[in-house]
């Protein structure tokens, strides 16, 4: 992540949630972790929508030990799916880490990855293929149209929330029954 323009209404360490108005196939149901946001745009990462692949195939691709861990793998993003990045607790810091709150780091090296299939890494993590981006103020057009739903972001629900539960549960969060959201703009 670059150094940016800090933007006093910054969204950083917040979740968005897609809403039932958002058109994009790719985020139909997607609970995004942003990392950074500023007056230049954004980063996010998809944290619900694993991918079908586990981090014991790609420690192997990378001949890194720790082939046995059957731990789901994030499409973080449809911007360069070939890219990782991991979302972790404060445990320790790696090579290119940057701290996005008191309570989640993002690391974008390997060694991170070396250390996770050593049995060395941090406690909690999540691995991400890819990222959400948003150009200068791209966000904010797509917030202004209802595509997404806010709050701040929770590092209970991102690491200890099994994935296919992480929706509804930042939906609690903001207080909507997922029951309840409607997928017709003016309906009740």
């Amino acid at each position: 992540m670059t150094a940016s323009k800090y933007s006093p209404h910054s969204l950083r360490h917040q979740f968005l949630v897609a809403s039932p108005y958002l058109q994009d196939p790719r985020f139909q149901g997607a609970v995004i972790y942003l990392c950074e946001h500023s007056d230049d745009g954004a980063l996010g990462l998809t944290v619900n929508h694993p991918l079908d692949i586990h981090l014991g195939e790609i420690l192997e691709q990378l001949d890194m030990e720790g082939g046995e861990l059957d731990v789901p793998v994030y499409g973080g993003g449809p911007v360069q799916p070939e890219r990782g990045f991991v979302l972790h607790s404060p445990d320790a810091g790696w090579q290119n880490t940057a701290k996005v709150s008191d309570d989640v780091l993002l690391t974008t090296s390997r060694d991170v990855l070396s250390d996770i299939g050593a049995g060395k890494g941090p406690g909690n993590y999540l691995v991400c293929l890819g990222y959400a981006g948003w150009s200068e103020g791209q966000l904010e057009d797509e917030l202004a149209s209802n595509a997404w739903l806010t709050c701040p972001a929770s590092a209970d629900i991102l690491f200890r929330t099994p994935w296919e539960d992480r929706y509804k549960a930042v939906l609690n969060l903001i207080g909507i029954d997922l029951n309840q959201l409607s997928e017709f703009v003016g309906h009740a």
